[in-house]
């Protein structure tokens, strides 16, 4: 009964099976490797972006903090959602790799930004004077930390407000795959076409041992972002091990195929929480996290029996069985039907 998150789960086979065809003999390191020269044709073809450029990193924090230090100056505000990864969960690493650029926290429905929300910030920042923050890009989530997911419409008012200000637009896709998957759109719509500049691609949530891709659709970024993460120790040595497994993972759709699994997975374990009495989900459910609520027995029932999830938003006073206390649940690729099943039993006994 892991729930926790889709990062405990284990890496897809075929990805431990490229690892070990990519473990041999010699290749070029630092990204000159002929692995990585086949990944940048790979992405250039599947998001229909023959200038994109793409460099990768091991972890989401280094995808998200150096693509936005390459966008920002450090007297420039970043926007995001309140409740941004970037924002609640990556100390402070924005501000530091852009060298003191400042978070402005934007609201919106669950993990959503606004768009008038967004408009009124931008609106209330004075560029022109030297004592003043500058204006600076728009970073949103998808999926978003709590579990919802932009309409190609709502990605394109968000996008739409930026652009108006001459802001460029980052895209945390940590998730992307399963934002993709609920969807059922192309790569390129939701991201360039709906005015994405640059894209954390992530991987490592989604079945990869460790790697997270940046894409940026206008190649004159390249060049800053490859001293940044040089200069921020980001830069592996035997590259190739990151490429092999991008490549795997973007070969016969097994992104898609393994988001998808996890999605249906979480599609399934709604289905069942919904038949516990004193349950109550928090959120819509778009893609693979699900946040609810119920009393504190039920979460010591539960923990007792070693079930594994996560603290979700604050609890709220409860009636009969204490505090209704919250919890995130993220499905993977791998999570079972007798996983669901048990922590669903748990709640209803």
């Amino acid at each position: 009964m892991f729930f926790a998150s889709d990062n405990t789960g284990p890496v897809a086979p075929e990805i431990m099976a490229a690892l070990t065809q990519a473990n041999s003999g010699y290749a070029m390191a630092y990204g000159n490797d002929q692995a990585t020269t086949e990944l940048t044709t790979r992405i250039r073809e599947i998001f229909e972006a023959p200038d994109a450029v793409t460099y990768l990193v091991s972890t989401g924090t280094a995808a998200n903090a150096l693509a936005l230090a390459t966008l920002t100056q450090p007297w420039q505000a970043i926007f995001c959602s309140r409740d941004a990864h970037i924002n609640v969960s990556e100390a402070n690493a924005p501000e530091f790799f852009s060298a003191g650029a400042k978070l402005v926290a934007v609201d919106g429905p669950s993990g959503k930004i606004d768009p008038r929300a967004l408009e009124t910030a931008m609106s209330a920042i004075e560029t022109g004077g030297l004592k003043n923050t500058q204006r600076g890009p728009v970073s949103l989530t998808q999926v978003t930390d709590f579990g919802a997911v932009y309409s190609l419409g709502e990605l394109r008012a968000v996008t739409g407000v930026a652009k108006a200000f001459g802001a460029q637009c980052h895209m945390d896709g940590a998730r992307f795959a399963n934002a993709l998957a609920a969807l059922n759109v192309s790569p390129a719509e939701m991201s360039w076409k709906s005015g994405i500049d640059a894209l954390s691609f992530g991987g490592t949530k989604n079945g990869l041992m460790g790697v997270d891709a940046v894409i940026f659709f206008d190649p004159a970024h390249a060049q800053e972002f490859q001293l940044r993460r040089m200069r921020g120790a980001h830069l592996l040595s035997k590259h190739r091990f990151l490429a092999a497994q991008m490549l795997a993972y973007l070969t016969d759709d097994l992104w898609l195929n393994l988001a998808t699994r996890a999605n249906a997975a979480a599609a399934r374990l709604e289905l069942a929480l919904a038949t516990v009495p004193e349950l109550e989900f928090q959120h819509k459910r778009d893609a693979n996290m699900i946040f609810a609520r119920w009393p504190r027995h039920l979460h010591q029932r539960a923990k007792a029996a070693g079930a594994q999830y996560g603290p979700g938003q604050e609890g709220s006073p409860g009636g009969g069985g204490g505090d209704l206390l919250s919890a995130r649940l993220v499905c993977n690729w791998v999570t079972t039907d007798a996983e669901i099943e048990s922590f669903a039993a748990l709640l209803r006994a």
